[in-house]
């Protein structure tokens, strides 16, 4: 039995071999032609960021043999129970990118006051990494889908690495040199962009790669789906209100009413509407006048890639890629999917008719 399992495996292994796919390496290896950011030291970066997804992912599926279920007891600086397994994400993402030398500043969800790094005296050392190293977390004791999400600006001209402060991450999302997130659900994959079209990776386990499994993603222009926490409706402004009525009202132009689908889980929310088309909504509210999620974290990396597909992000007001951080923690409102949508949400917004869009 032991040999014929180890045979299937070997079988297996080979049709997911890099005669049929290519992998996340060999991608960017063959591209790096096209890619404008995409040197010797900046595929590394990407490498050393897929490891340590691996072994988050590895971390991840065995959370029920292990004691990594709740919280560790401390409250992070967003002010919530930090739980266990974002402290080991946020640990391994650290400890790759310490490893691999191409960072001199990192940025965590997790961290008050941003990590500067020794980089090798070999290596250039000028990125700069945020991530929020895993997204929805809360929704692991409940074997939900949850992910980790990245940003990589360059150092700003002029700095040395031996230099560098927090300061030097305060960059528009404009000047991102690449976004990316991994989703960990049903498969894990990587998804990813350079300013020159989004792709998508799946970790294939039997051989430890991931590979190219969708080639320049891109979002349909007009979606079915919207995904908000209507639990918070009493405290939305009134232009949102109507979108949301409007979104429920029985038509045909667009065919509506749209459909709920919001798991809590915004890299599982924001996948699902990538691939399908819908809205992923968390507005500032009265209640949170600033919003609720992290510029510099989640809202510019996936605005980054949400435009890269074709669609687009803004806070309701504000294009999210324009918008100048003051702080490494700042929040903000964001309005994120399909164009046809967000449009169409800025303008009730704005209390004007919208736009002809479809």
């Amino acid at each position: 039995m032991e040999q014929v399992m180890e045979s299937e495996t070997v079988v297996r292994a080979k049709s997911f071999g890099p005669g049929r796919f290519q992998t996340l390496e060999q991608f960017i290896i063959a591209q790096q032609h096209r890619f404008p950011h995409a040197t010797g030291a900046f595929s590394r970066l990407l490498r050393d960021l897929s490891v340590a997804a691996k072994i988050v992912n590895r971390d991840i599926r065995r959370a029920g043999l292990l004691d990594v279920f709740g919280d560790t007891g401390e409250v992070n600086i967003q002010g919530e129970q930090q739980q266990k397994l974002d402290l080991a994400a946020h640990n391994e993402f650290v400890r790759a990118l310490q490893r691999g030398g191409e960072c001199c500043l990192i940025g965590s969800e997790e961290d008050e006051h941003g990590i500067i790094l020794e980089t090798h005296p070999e290596s250039e050392g000028k990125y700069i990494v945020l991530f929020d190293p895993l997204d929805g977390s809360s929704n692991i004791d409940v074997n939900v889908s949850v992910g980790t999400i990245f940003s990589i600006y360059h150092l700003p001209e002029g700095i040395e690495p031996r230099d560098v402060s927090v300061e030097a991450a305060l960059q528009p999302g404009v000047e991102q040199v690449g976004a990316g997130y991994v989703i960990y659900g049903s498969s894990t994959m990587l998804v990813y962009t350079t300013g020159d079209g989004v792709y998508g990776f799946t970790l294939e386990p039997s051989i430890g790669e991931f590979l190219l499994s969708h080639p320049r993603l891109q979002t349909p222009k007009q979606g079915k789906l919207y995904s908000i926490n209507e639990g918070n409706y009493v405290w939305f402004e009134e232009g949102l209100k109507r979108y949301i009525k409007w979104m429920q009202r029985n038509a045909d132009e667009p065919k509506r009413p749209f459909s709920t689908r919001y798991i809590g889980s915004f890299v599982a929310d924001f996948h699902r509407n990538l691939l399908k088309g819908g809205i992923f909504i968390y507005p500032a509210t009265a209640k949170n006048p600033s919003g609720k999620l992290r510029l510099m974290y989640e809202a510019n990396p996936m605005a980054f890639i949400i435009e890269q597909a074709g669609g687009r992000a803004s806070d309701g007001h504000t294009r999210i890629l324009e918008k100048q951080p003051q702080a490494l923690h700042e929040r903000t409102g964001l309005f994120i999917g399909s164009e046809a949508m967000v449009l169409r949400a800025e303008a009730f917004l704005r209390d004007e008719r919208p736009p002809d869009i479809l």
